[in-house]
């Protein structure tokens, strides 16, 4: 029992981050139509800024994640600007190869500037351990389920609450009657991935820490580890996100705990998105996605 409480709460961390990123996705789907594998970039870059800040420029560690969410957020900007917007007419399969260069351009230029060592982001949860009941629980576990929740719950409170998360979804809902309304289709996707890019940056520091295995170019690979939340709770759902990044995180710590080794080492990571294509099979739409109707 003790070790399924500890997979347990190891799971719904890794999940709050898959949802991190995943909400990323979803959001820049709602406001612009793209499926933006650069996420994945977003992810190793906002490690790396993190980790440069820290034991470079020997910045507090709080100031230097919030400067990777804000470098990050910019780039994603300047992505969507210069390359993105340049493709409006282009096929969304086109969109997504561009989206996915663009995240291979990301790690050989991460490497040439920071080498290809796995580096100490130089957390202040390092691999302390608390004990409660006899279950051992890290430190980053619990930092990383609470600000992750504290994150998530602000997103949700933007969008549902203030004029710029009305204006995101009304632009991304009809950008035609958005503009009659004196709104901005282009500003309110520049906010969308801006807060994508921000959101990347926040989980790619969180998957760079100590316990997590440090700074490593291979973080970039958390990009394809959230596709599975995304399907699973639905394309284009903000909630779908969140639930189907805490799914795929469970089902692939519970598979790494408990798993027969005749599976190898690397079943863990591939066991969501088993459980997406049943899920899938079952539930065509996600588990928060509407059906689409079709009539003749």
């Amino acid at each position: 029992m003790t070790d399924f409480i500890q997979l347990t709460i190891s799971g719904i961390a890794l999940g709050c981050q898959y949802a991190l990123v995943a909400l990323g996705f979803v959001v820049i789907l709602k406001a612009s139509g793209v499926l933006n594998i650069f996420q994945g970039g977003m992810v190793l870059v906002g490690a790396y800024l993190a980790y440069n800040a820290t034991q470079t420029w020997h910045l507090p560690f709080i100031v230097s994640v919030l400067m990777a969410i804000v470098l990050c957020g910019a780039i994603n900007v300047a992505a969507e600007a210069q390359v993105v917007r340049r493709l409006k007419n282009a096929s969304p399969l086109i969109t997504i190869f561009v989206t996915f260069g663009l995240l291979l351009a990301v790690q050989p230029l991460v490497e040439a500037a920071w080498g290809s060592d796995t580096l100490n982001l130089g957390d202040p949860w390092g691999l302390n351990r608390i004990v409660v009941g006899g279950v051992s629980i890290t430190q980053r576990d619990l930092w990383a389920i609470g600000v992750s929740v504290a994150v998530l719950g602000i997103v949700f409170f933007v969008f549902a609450r203030t004029r710029i998360g009305l204006a995101m979804r009304a632009a991304a809902s009809d950008p035609e009657a958005a503009t009659a309304q004196g709104i901005s289709p282009k500003l309110a996707q520049g906010v969308s991935w801006a807060l994508a890019g921000g959101l990347a940056a926040l989980a790619g520091v969180l998957l760079a820490t100590a316990v997590g295995g440090g700074v490593r170019p291979g973080l970039a690979a958390v990009a394809f580890a959230a596709l599975p939340a995304i399907y699973l709770g639905g394309v284009g759902s903000p909630a779908g996100a969140v639930v189907g990044g805490l799914t795929s995180g469970l089902t692939q710590q519970w598979a790494a705990g408990y798993a027969p080794a005749i599976f190898g080492q690397g079943f863990s990571a591939v066991f969501p998105y088993l459980v997406m294509v049943l899920v899938l099979l079952v539930r065509p739409q996600g588990l928060f996605g509407a059906k689409t109707v079709s009539r003749a």
